[in-house]
């Protein structure tokens, strides 16, 4: 059974929250000319938003964060995306001389190791990539919503968290939406999306950091699945999307 099968059901409210996001995403195109990019991870959320915009024929190009370690059918996509997108699509990739670095002391997959390294490895293969890639710009859009987990339940339409620190807002156009709205959306435009979906990985990262869930478990329970055998406790986010406060916390923790 595909994802589509799996998951495209609407809600009742389907249709005013696709007017709701159309109008955010011109909003924030109009009123962010030039400096909006939009962080586009290859999962289904993101492929929706990438797609209205070409819809809308708004202009918000879209970044990928090219770790080095994603699955081959993410790799696939983000070809495809790249080809069809051109210029509007910018493929990031880490500091290589920091990778070839941070492998030779800790090894591949250190991740495993404990919580530190894997901040560690995601400091290096995403963290630094996305200051890149916004570097510049005074918004970006992501395909957050609500659903997807505890720590994200609150997240707002829109999130100026970092307008006083950094300059830049946070639009999610998707923030309401369901994961059947997401699908059915996908379904009713035909939508190509990563295959790793039809294979129950519902949030897609880094091949070594996500796995398939089972049936009744959390949406994110697939990424950094280990960490709750290791000292602090289950970690689901990597730092792309955490507040100012607790990126300083989290950064001092480090030292």
């Amino acid at each position: 059974m595909s994802a589509i099968d799996l998951n495209a059901r609407a809600s009742a409210t389907f249709a005013a929250k696709l007017t709701e996001t159309e109008a955010l995403l011109r909003q924030a195109a109009t009123a962010h000319a030039g400096k909006i990019t939009q962080a586009n991870s290859l999962g289904a959320e993101d492929v929706v938003i990438a797609h209205l915009v070409m819809s809308l024929k708004v202009d918000i190009p879209a970044f990928v964060l090219e770790t080095g370690r994603l699955n081959p059918e993410t790799l696939a996509l983000m070809d495809k995306m790249k080809a069809e997108l051109g210029d509007k699509f910018t493929i990031f990739t880490p500091n290589n001389e920091a990778v070839i670095q941070f492998v030779a002391k800790e090894g591949l997959d250190p991740m495993y190791k404990s919580i530190e390294l894997r901040k560690a490895c995601c400091n290096i293969r995403k963290m630094e990539p996305l200051d890149r890639a916004l570097a510049g710009k005074t918004a970006w859009v992501t395909g957050l919503r609500r659903e997807q987990s505890g720590a994200r339940a609150e997240v707002p339409l829109l999130d100026e968290a970092d307008l006083a620190t950094k300059g830049r807002v946070k639009f999610n156009p998707l923030a309401n939406w369901t994961w059947g709205d997401v699908w059915h959306y996908i379904q009713l435009h035909q939508v190509a999306y990563n295959p790793l979906h039809d294979q129950f990985f519902p949030s897609i990262g880094c091949a070594p950091c996500t796995r398939a869930i089972s049936l009744g478990e959390d949406f994110r329970a697939g990424r950094w699945w280990w960490e709750a055998n290791l000292e602090g406790g289950a970690a689901k986010e990597c730092g792309l999307h955490v507040s100012v406060d607790t990126e300083v916390a989290e950064v001092s923790a480090l030292r």
